[in-house]
């Protein structure tokens, strides 16, 4: 029987790579998004400025403001780090989300398991930087190393994981080859290549890739089902004939583009009280753009929910871009 013996959640959002000098890069952008999504609705900028002016958001967006909340982020994605290298686990089960960057329209699996033998974490790219949207530089540059990394991946315990997915009557993709670009095989996506960038010391755990569609219409899983594909992932990890150690990472979220405090707070507080109804009950017409990916977190709580580990918030830091709302809502935890 296999333990896992760490769980962690860690925003990866443009802000955590980003200057804080620098954000109105990305507000910019904002004010020419004609459709936000916030609380079920969509809104031009203005329409969303107008909705929100009495929250005061200009106070939460002076640059004093951003450079301490910057701060805070980058010490609790530190203290992570420093967990994770020390509980020092055999493999890292990271569940993340794809954005384009291995799956396109013609193919946007639900749900997704990687099994190959190992996965690259590619180089910075900077002629894709250049031409990357206002901002995004940043981002490629904070999650991409200065030449490829190769990093060993767990296919047995991927196998295992496949195998019991089928059992349980998860229709699921199998993958055991990254999908092949203009330049050779793809490497990881930003929900994985922050992680091992940012968090994952020189000495890895080997790996097992769990992507999910949180993002795209029409085959998003609901919250229910990755909560059901989590604790089947985690009974699976448990029989599996190994001695080895097993750490999971939930990556992305929580609510962005437009940030609703209120929508965080009931998610944090139904992973602090164990409440798996109340996690998966939120409308999935607020799991949409950037707040999908808190469908990372519920599938990482899937897989922790039968064991003793317990959920720790080290920090939620509300990032906010513009004074109509926009940003990105950094939430950090473990589960120990």
């Amino acid at each position: 029987m296999v333990d896992i013996v760490f769980g962690f959640g860690t925003a990866h959002g443009p802000l955590l790579s980003t200057p804080p000098d620098k954000w109105d890069l990305r507000g910019d952008a904002d004010r020419q998004n004609p459709a936000h999504p916030f609380k079920g609705e969509f809104y031009t900028f203005d329409e969303l400025y107008d909705l929100r002016k009495s929250e005061n958001l200009a106070a939460q967006n002076t640059l004093e403001v951003r450079t301490e909340r910057h701060t805070r982020c980058q010490n609790q994605v530190a203290a992570i780090k420093e967990k994770l290298a020390e509980i020092d686990p055999d493999v890292l089960l990271v569940v993340g989300d794809d954005q384009h960057e291995w799956f396109q329209d013609a193919i946007q699996p639900a749900f997704t398991i990687y099994h190959g033998d190992e996965v690259a974490n590619t180089a910075f790219d900077e002629e894709k930087a250049k031409k990357a949207p206002p901002g995004i530089g940043y981002v490629l540059r904070a999650n991409s190393p200065d030449e490829d990394i190769v990093f060993k991946c767990e296919p047995d315990l991927a196998d295992h994981i496949i195998a019991a997915a089928i059992e349980n009557e998860f229709d699921i993709t199998a993958s055991s080859t990254p999908p092949i670009g203009p330049k050779g095989p793809l490497g990881m996506g930003h929900a994985f290549g922050y992680i091992y960038e940012k968090i994952v010391s020189d000495q890895p755990p080997a790996l097992v890739p769990i992507l999910i569609n949180t993002f795209f219409p029409p085959n998003q899983a609901t919250s229910k089902r990755c909560f059901e594909f989590g604790r089947m992932i985690g009974r699976a990890i448990k029989s599996w004939d190994s001695d080895k150690t097993v750490a999971v990472a939930a990556s992305g979220g929580l609510s962005h583009f437009v940030i609703n405090e209120e929508f965080d707070q009931r998610i944090i507080d139904a992973l602090q009280s164990g409440d798996h109804e109340a996690l998966v009950a939120e409308p999935e017409n607020l799991m949409q753009s950037g707040t999908s990916e808190t469908k990372n977190w519920i599938v990482t709580a899937g897989i922790i929910a039968e064991t003793d580990l317990n959920f720790n918030l080290l920090d939620y830091v509300a990032c906010y871009r513009t004074d109509a709302g926009t940003g990105n809502a950094m939430a950090f935890s473990t589960w120990t």
